[in-house]
């Protein structure tokens, strides 16, 4: 087995699997179409900062293996994008070229592969081969048509830098630990929509655009009042639309919002499994950490430090009551 990276003589071989290609990352494929993403190969559409890396893997079938990676610096993860042709995946162990992937997305900062599979697909079986595993599931549900006009007053506002310390905070309470190791919410520039009840943030809807549809992800608390209204009224009447499809995804763990989502008209797509490979492990230090003087006095790891103020206070108040008295010869 043979891999390289990919060339501009491969043009030919990437026109040619133009129509036989799997897409394993939901997000970009329906927002910006299934065209950019191979061709990502030579030119990046989603600005400066994603790389891609593209490979040509050359077995001992008479069809060679394309795999594409896409890393956006900075984020923990990375996406396993683009596999072709599908049709000639299950002959081919996929090992060797999920390893030469995450070597080189390890290099530039990732810490985990992730790929957006159907489990009845020929590949699921050989990903799992490869190192991959199921973390949790999603449905994506299109919604078509224009945004209706405003029928009632709704609390809900373009998310605010105000507003990141309590969406993450409904990110912790809603979303598994697992999931929020493997995909954690950006620590600013959320862009998207928040909902209030009783003065506490309850819902954030995240929101990705691209020239193909518009991608939503709520994250909803489930002591949110009467939210099935709430929902149906931000994707009916959601600004900046411009005829565009929207793309719900609804994951596993917030099951229970499907059937707002019905009742929008949407049309609900397969399950799909979110696979990932780890590409570091998680080890304690074991080296021990000073624990520096207070006021010069070094104290215990466990002893707070409001009650080692009131020991001082006490201390200079019997200093008071007692004072002493020094000789002078």
């Amino acid at each position: 087995m043979n891999i390289r990276p990919f060339k501009w003589r491969d043009i030919f071989l990437l026109n040619s699997y133009r129509r036989k290609g799997l897409f394993l990352d939901s997000m970009r494929v329906l927002i910006h179409g299934q065209a950019l993403i191979p061709m990502g190969a030579f030119l990046t559409y989603w600005g400066p900062s994603t790389r891609i890396f593209t490979y040509r893997c050359d077995v001992n079938t008479r069809r060679p293996l394309i795999g594409q990676v896409t890393y956006v610096k900075g984020s923990a993860y990375a996406r396993l994008s683009y596999l072709a042709p599908e049709n000639g995946l299950e002959a081919v162990d996929l090992s060797a070229l999920s390893d030469l992937m995450a070597m080189q997305v390890g290099m530039e900062g990732a810490f985990h592969i992730l790929a957006d599979v159907d489990e009845s697909s020929p590949v699921y079986p050989l990903l799992r081969r490869a190192g991959f595993a199921i973390y949790a599931r999603q449905r994506i549900w299109r919604l078509d048509g224009k945004a209706t006009a405003d029928e009632d007053h709704v609390s809900w506002r373009p998310c605010r830098s105000g507003d990141v310390i309590g969406a993450h905070s409904l990110y912790c309470n809603v979303v598994p630990g697992l999931i929020q190791q493997v995909e954690p919410l950006p620590k600013r520039n959320l862009k998207g929509f928040v909902h209030f009840q009783h003065g506490e943030l309850r819902a954030f809807v995240e929101l990705k655009f691209g020239r193909n549809g518009i991608w939503v992800q709520p994250f909803v608390h489930p002591d949110a009042e009467d939210f099935d209204r709430h929902l149906i009224q931000l994707l009916r009447q959601l600004p900046g639309r411009s005829g565009r499809p929207l793309y719900i995804c609804i994951r596993s763990y917030q099951s229970w919002l499907e059937t707002a989502i019905e009742e929008t008209g949407a049309q609900s797509g397969p399950d799909q499994a979110l696979m990932v490979r780890h590409l570091s492990v998680n080890l304690r230090v074991k080296q021990a950490l000073p624990v520096h003087a207070i006021n010069g006095t070094r104290t215990e790891p466990n002893a707070p430090v409001a009650q080692i103020e009131e020991s001082r206070h006490m201390e200079l108040v019997e200093a008071e009551k007692h004072p002493r008295t020094d000789s002078v010869s």
